[in-house]
């Protein structure tokens, strides 16, 4: 990181990034990423659109999809970003995005929901956006309990809580994928043994895998009904005159 960026950004934001980044560089990290970026170059073949922007808090270079021109890596100062800013700040126009991608950006954020929101801002109706977390109900939720470093600063929200969220600022869940469930083994050989769990959980979608992935489009430009201030006066009851009848009368 370079010294300018960091007197705009706030230092534990910074510092929670840099954490971030240095655990993702593990094998472990390497692990958990290369299984998404198998799921996310499918679903991104399905999405259309001239701009797709990626947050993420890792070193790595914007992803590419022959549906969408142009590809823009955003966030804090690390090697691959195009455009730098904070977490809650984004120098982005209303709608600038067809596709935007959060990857574990809310995993490693001081508010996810106010990230979450900057991101939806961005994206057009009809777009697309795309957040991956890790799961707390897995394997890697619960090794984080007991890491150090990086990974035991993952929040690591439940993809439900998320879900709602996302329903909140106006999307439609389209779909919940689950991936990574080989648990989180420093041997290559046991990685290999397990490779028809993963296989398994890939197929039946067992909602217990490292990470989760949820695609949602917008679906209205966020209108808000108007606020009456005053209640239209309602009528007053009062009592009808009744006559009275005699018993000559009645007779």
């Amino acid at each position: 990181m370079t010294d300018a960026p960091r007197l705009k950004a706030e230092p534990q934001w910074l510092s929670l990034v840099d954490a971030a980044g240095t655990w993702f560089e593990t094998p472990h990290g390497q692990q958990l990423l290369g299984q998404e970026r198998r799921l996310l170059q499918v679903e991104l073949e399905r999405c259309f659109g001239s701009y797709l922007v990626h947050y993420a808090p890792f070193a790595e270079n914007a992803l590419e999809s022959s549906s969408i021109r142009h590809c823009v890596r955003l966030g804090a100062p690390l090697k691959g970003a195009d455009i730098i800013c904070d977490e809650q700040s984004w120098p982005l126009g209303e709608y600038a995005a067809d596709v935007v991608v959060v990857q574990h950006g809310l995993d490693f954020s001081l508010s996810p929901h106010a990230l979450l929101r900057e991101a939806a801002f961005s994206v057009r109706p009809g777009g697309h956006l795309l957040v991956l977390g890790m799961n707390p109900w897995s394997a890697w939720g619960a090794r984080r309990l007991v890491a150090a470093g990086g990974f035991r600063q993952a929040r690591c929200i439940r993809p439900t809580r998320v879900a709602d969220w996302l329903s909140l600022l106006g999307f439609g869940l389209e779909k919940r994928l689950f991936g990574c469930y080989c648990p989180p083994l420093s041997s290559a050989r046991w990685q290999a043994r397990l490779t028809p769990l993963e296989n398994l959980g890939q197929r039946y979608q067992v909602p217990f895998g490292g990470f989760y992935l949820l695609l949602a489009r917008k679906l209205t430009a966020g209108m808000r009904p108007l606020r009456q201030d005053r209640r239209e006066p309602r009528g007053q009851l009062l009592p009808m005159p009744v006559a009275k009848v005699s018993r000559r009368s009645a007779e």
